[in-house]
């Protein structure tokens, strides 16, 4: 479970880490439905990077009866993310990302908010969850980070490719006078990032794959007054922690609110 003392570090560095926060039993069942589901493969889609290199990711907003959800729904994550927004979370969307060997491309530096923003959402009182299905390390493209980059608040974004990408200007000067770092995780390690956390990642030149499940969260008082999904105002009830491996739940449904 998540401390007073993450939540300090969170609020200075934009970011937590928790090893090991999902067991390598979780993350394994997780990942073998995942890699099978026939609903996601068909819901996947590309996002290209400035050199024409694809990462894949599926995306969904409303939380169902499904493994994805039971993950998000978990009492430590919706715990977790309550501490680290200073209120009651409600579950924006979630997406599979899929990072696959040699082909999967870059993502250029941006915030989340730089987006969300977009949608309606007044606050940056927003953040994601990454859960970390396989190794992620600086060959297969890990997340990268920018060290207490959250606390510039929100930059101007442009397009890249299929991508939108902070102003390079701001980012450059963040990087002179602040630290970045490589977000190096295993399975089941799980990465909590502010929505205002400049980050990106690089392509995978790896042999192997590189998959996260990220959820991502806003706080209840914080209602979109454009873009209309309701699941990102609606209160998530959690449900007990055992539950991701005594439910049995299976892939996602057909009927599914995707976003394509």
């Amino acid at each position: 479970m998540l401390t007073e003392k993450d939540k300090q570090q969170y609020d200075k560095d934009g970011y937590i880490i928790k090893r090991s926060f999902y067991s390598r039993q979780e993350i394994d069942l997780l990942f073998d439905i995942s890699r099978h589901d026939n609903v996601i493969g068909d819901h996947t889609y590309g996002r290209k990077d400035k050199d024409g290199n694809t990462t894949k990711l599926a995306l969904w907003y409303s939380l169902g009866n499904n493994i994805y959800s039971a993950f998000a729904r978990s009492e430590r994550m919706v715990n977790g993310v309550e501490l680290l927004l200073d209120g009651r979370p409600c579950h924006f969307h979630t997406k599979l990302m899929q990072k696959e060997p040699k082909v999967g491309g870059a993502w250029e530096w941006h915030q989340d908010y730089g987006y969300w923003y977009h949608d309606g959402f007044l606050y940056p009182h927003m953040m994601s969850v990454m859960i970390a299905l396989t190794t992620a390390n600086k060959e297969n493209g890990c997340l990268q980070v920018i060290k207490g980059s959250h606390l510039i608040g929100r930059i101007e974004h442009t397009i890249t490719g299929d991508q939108k990408g902070s102003d390079a200007n701001i980012v450059n000067v963040a990087l002179k006078r602040l630290k970045h770092e490589f977000v190096e995780l295993e399975p089941g390690d799980t990465l909590f990032f502010h929505g205002n956390l400049l980050h990106r990642s690089d392509k995978n030149n790896s042999n192997q794959p590189r998959w996260s499940l990220i959820s991502t969260w806003n706080r209840i008082d914080n209602k979109p007054y454009k873009a209309q999904n309701p699941s990102s105002y609606t209160p998530v009830s959690a449900i007990a922690d055992d539950e991701i491996l005594k439910s049995k739940m299976g892939g996602i449904s057909e009927a599914s609110d995707f976003h394509h």
